[in-house]
């Protein structure tokens, strides 16, 4: 029989045991929980997904990666490892997710109760979007979200492709403090970057410029040595936006910074080449315009600055359209607005049709005679009336130089649909025609005497050798009419000639007695109308006898 005393203490002894199992069994399974933590230090509390991500970025922000590490599944690494890979992996998974997040959808209320995992955005690596997860974990009966072990696998190979090594050695005041979605130490990189491309564009080009201005000399032609000097600004503007290309990659901008930046520097590159392409166009066309000038038929040298001042003309118009087409295209909003306009292209497209008629008619009569070449730049033209040199030819207009200074802008369609003279067309020749009017009496052959003298003195000035005539061309009751012919190099010369002839021809037909027209009028008289009373002459009568005055004495 046992004894009573003993009973309790056998009793509490086997209480004691088992609590002593049970307490180990506490202890081991708050020794695995701890184990399990994510990492050393506070465990997180939040109830939600979204409430982990932003507590993250507020105590990442804040500097405090140690606690902002908790957030994190850290199973993978060995425990020794998690207090220092932690706060490194949160800083790298805060810059990571300031720059590159793309949130795909928001969790709505409630579905973090019932889902296990939540995708809160996606980050690029590669060719690759690596899912930003968070994955409930229950702690002490409550549920807590951390990022999964997938995410924080990815952050040092993320790192690598977007990060910068320079951002980590920065100091924290730096990295907290930022203006739109850039960092201050970014801001400040950017104004010392463009600071830096710019020398460096200077400097490339100093060094670039002797070697090429060296080459175009020892070259045969000449064609090569305005380049070197007229392209100088459009290269330094390439190679300055090449260094800012490159520097905002390694400023690591966030996507929707550095999105606009290659979208700027897009557009600054397309209007750079603009400009190249034009200055090289203009300086082609002079070039060209330069070995025509020394042509000596100056029809052959009209013909090709003609052609030359209409190409250049429209290839600096399509290198414009095609360059704001491409600065367009680099802007999303612009390039929606475009879309949806080319969506409604029928309606538009008419209305535009109906409104730009005139405008669309004189660029294709512009085209059309830089083609057929109707007239050319140089040509002497009657248009509208008025007598002119053509000055310039123009998409849609042409300036006539009027004789008198005077500048006469045409549209191009009044070439093409009216008719015109064009007395340089194939060659610059000109007959010119001096009318005179002598009597019967006047000596042809000596007027043509005098006209071979007076434009021999004028050979090479205004006369050109080859004609040269008189010709009775009618003959009225009073007098004839003498009609000089002369030829002339061009307008200008046989203006100034039939002048001359007209004033020496003159002056020679005044000099002559029988050379200047009169008026002859011959009368006669019936012999009944001689014994009219009025005109049969009467003898004078004597005068009446009057007092005789008395004589004086001597």
């Amino acid at each position: 029989m046992a004894c009573p005393v003993h009973l309790p203490v056998r009793v509490f002894n086997r209480h004691a045991v088992r609590g002593s199992w049970l307490l180990a069994l506490l202890v081991m399974g708050a020794c695995a929980r701890t184990q399990s933590l994510p990492v050393t230090g506070a465990a997180p509390r939040a109830e939600t997904a979204g409430e982990t991500l932003t507590s993250f970025l507020e105590e990442a922000h804040a500097g405090r990666f140690e606690t902002a590490a908790s957030a994190l599944m850290l199973d993978f690494l060995p425990e020794a490892q998690r207090p220092t890979e932690g706060p490194r992996l949160a800083r790298r998974l805060m810059f990571l997710l300031d720059r590159h997040l793309k949130v795909e959808s928001a969790t709505p209320p409630g579905a973090e109760g019932t889902t296990a995992v939540v995708t809160v955005g996606a980050l690029p690596l590669g060719r690759l979007e690596v899912p930003v997860e968070l994955v409930r974990w229950p702690h002490e009966g409550q549920p807590a979200w951390v990022f999964s072990a997938r995410t924080v696998r990815s952050i040092d190979a993320l790192f690598d492709e977007h990060g910068s090594t320079l951002w980590e050695v920065l100091p924290q005041f730096l990295l907290s403090r930022t203006l739109w979605v850039l960092g201050a130490w970014q801001w400040l990189g950017l104004v010392l970057l463009l600071a830096v491309s710019w020398g460096l564009a200077r400097l490339v080009l100093a060094g670039l410029t002797p070697l090429f201005t060296r080459l175009a000399r020892r070259s045969a032609t000449t064609l090569d040595d305005q380049p070197v000097v007229q392209l100088h600004h459009p290269v330094r503007a390439l190679l300055f936006l090449a260094g800012v290309a490159v520097g905002t990659r390694v400023l690591v901008f966030p996507t929707e910074a550095q999105s606009l930046a290659d979208a700027l520097t897009r557009s600054a590159v397309v209007a750079a080449l603009a400009w190249a392409l034009l200055v090289i166009s203009r300086l082609v066309a002079s070039a060209l315009q330069a070995r025509a000038s020394r042509d000596r038929d100056p029809g052959a040298a009209g013909a090709v600055r003609t052609k030359l001042s209409v190409l250049h003309r429209l290839s600096d118009a399509v290198v414009l359209v095609v360059s704001i087409a491409l600065l367009l295209l680099q802007f999303p909003a612009v390039r929606s607005i475009g879309m949806s306009v080319l969506a409604s292209a029928g309606v538009v497209g008419v209305v535009f049709g109906l409104a730009a008629q005139r405008s669309i008619s004189n660029l294709l009569a512009g085209i059309q005679i830089g083609i057929t070449q109707p007239i050319l730049i140089g040509d002497t033209v009657v248009v509208e009336d008025e007598f002119g040199v053509i000055e310039e030819i123009h998409l849609t207009y042409v300036v006539v130089k009027v004789w008198d200074l005077r500048r006469l802008v045409v549209p191009v369609s009044v070439f093409l649909e009216k008719p015109f003279e064009n007395w340089s067309r194939g060659s610059t020749e000109l007959l010119g025609t001096v009318e005179l009017f002598a009597d019967y009496g006047v000596d042809v052959d000596a007027a043509r005497a005098e006209l071979a003298r007076v434009v021999e003195a004028e050979r090479g000035k205004l006369w050109n050798g080859k004609t040269q005539a008189i010709q009775v061309t009618a003959a009225t009751d009073s007098s004839v009419t003498l009609r000089v012919l002369l030829g002339t190099e061009d307008a200008g010369r046989n203006w100034d000639l039939r002048c001359l002839v007209r004033e020496r021809m003159v002056a020679w037909l005044r000099a002559q007695p029988d050379a200047l027209p009169r008026v002859r009028t011959e009368t006669d008289l019936a012999p009944g109308l001689l014994a009219h009373p009025i005109l049969v002459a009467r003898p004078a009568e004597p005068a009446a006898p009057g007092p005789v005055a008395p004589a004086r004495p001597a």
